[in-house]
């Protein structure tokens, strides 16, 4: 059977706790490091394992409760003002439960540690019993227990190292990132959650620069991760309607999510919305591309304006210059992909995101993008062609024969030897392809 937790009310909770701690002798203490910047001495005590209650402003438990908030259809605040309610704590009861059930990489499962070895190490818990670090280790402590309370009838209490009474939410938060920081903890959040961690120490007023330091990241990479949070916010919302299912770009969504922004600086209001539907369609597909989603990330970045461009003309929609250019501009760029001219894409974007159209629109958006990322390898392929020949010739300016050693003037004839005949087979090949040229027409320009 599954445990159940039984809640303890706060007052008889914090009354117990301070009881054990008057109670305990002086050696009875750990040091911590990661209380207000210095090292505390922490009192130990061992209480009933029933008796501390879930911390659930856990990031790590985040994507996870907004699943269920989205799933069940519950109040915003559910989890955050229901941390003394008995079915909240038993629902992140199961929510912990199932990461105690994890491991990743270098990372051992929590609940198989315990099993084997018992507690090593306290948890850390308020005074009023609140667990601060540790929620996963005391899930799987008390699922032993409750599994068999005789193989495990040590884990009926558990040993907690308890923080002063005047610890603040505040100071509470700082020690859950000093900890994430750690790299032996780091890799237990998903993205999401380290995200949110972040956000929540932006909300108390903190510069990205020191969070970066707090959580020993790079600044940008902390900015970073608050625009990709952001996007996949964007996303849930008015994308799949489903703002806090989080759960859908938990597992695979941060590079996309990362990427994002980057793609959409600089870009017209009507371009980015264009934009943005181009990278969600492709994010939805991303199963069905056939390669990786980032080397799609032209397609809704410098070249979006070409995508909806083909993909109107595909679906027989009609594109408009919102302000209407010369006629020089006209005649010198006939296809406005790079967007110098406004477009309205309206009537594209509200075909791809139609609900009775979705897939069909869908199979083109992606054949579109396809030749769009082929025309851009092609180009980049051209462009490198030019420069190796051009890298090439500066090579052989540079070289002064005065300056070479008469044992080296066999292999240098060998070799300007060899360069002749692969630059006279070039130049072969090169009135080949001038001869087969066919020109470009506009919308692959």
């Amino acid at each position: 059977m599954p445990y159940q937790v039984k809640l303890v009310g706060p007052i008889e909770r914090e009354a117990s706790i301070k009881l054990a701690v008057t109670a305990s002798q002086t050696g009875d203490e750990m040091l911590f490091f990661e209380f207000r910047n210095h090292r505390t001495k922490l009192k130990v005590i061992r209480i009933q394992v029933g008796l501390p209650i879930y911390r659930v402003e856990n990031c790590r438990t985040y994507t996870e409760q907004e699943e269920y908030i989205s799933r069940e259809n519950q109040s915003a605040d559910f989890f955050s003002t229901g941390q003394e309610n008995e079915t909240v704590q038993n629902l992140q009861h199961e929510i912990l439960r199932g990461l105690a059930n994890i491991g990743r990489d270098s990372v051992a499962v929590i609940i198989d540690v315990l099993r084997r070895e018992g507690q090593r190490e306290p948890i850390l818990i308020t005074s009023t019993g609140v667990v601060v670090n540790g929620n996963r280790r005391l899930a799987a402590i008390r699922e032993l227990y409750a599994n068999d309370s005789e193989i495990f009838r040590h884990f009926s209490h558990v040993d907690c190292m308890v923080l002063p009474e005047d610890a603040t939410p505040e100071e509470i938060l700082d020690i859950e990132a000093s900890l994430q920081a750690k790299a032996e903890t780091k890799l237990d959040y998903d993205w999401i959650g380290e995200c949110q961690l972040i956000k929540r120490l932006v909300n108390l007023g903190r510069k990205t620069s020191d969070i970066a330091i707090q959580l020993g990241r790079d600044d940008k990479e902390i900015r970073n991760s608050l625009k990709a949070f952001n996007e996949a916010q964007i996303y849930l919302k008015e994308w799949v309607k489903k703002e806090r299912a989080f759960g859908l770009v938990k597992n695979d969504g941060y590079q996309f999510f990362k990427d994002l922004p980057k793609e959409l600086e600089g870009k017209t209001t009507g371009l980015e919305n264009a934009s943005r539907t181009i990278a969600w369609t492709l994010f939805d597909n991303r199963d069905h591309l056939g390669t990786r989603l980032y080397l799609f990330n032209a397609a809704f970045g410098k070249r979006a304006g070409d995508v909806m461009q083909r993909t109107a003309a595909h679906l027989g929609i009609e594109v408009t210059a919102t302000t209407k250019p010369s006629d020089a501009a006209e005649e010198e760029f006939p296809v406005d992909i790079d967007d110098t001219v406004p477009v309205d894409y309206t009537r594209v974007v509200e075909a791809i995101r139609d609900p009775l159209r979705k897939d069909e629109v869908a199979a083109t958006l992606i054949e579109v993008c396809r030749g769009v990322i082929e025309s851009e390898d092609d180009r980049r392929q051209s462009i490198t062609a030019e420069k190796h020949v051009i890298a090439a010739y500066g090579r052989l300016q540079r070289v002064d024969l005065s300056q070479a050693s008469p044992s080296t003037y066999a292999g240098i004839d060998n070799r300007l030897e060899s360069i002749a005949k692969i630059t006279n087979d070039l130049r072969e090949a090169l009135k080949r392809y001038e001869s087969h040229r066919v020109e470009p027409s506009p919308a692959d320009e």
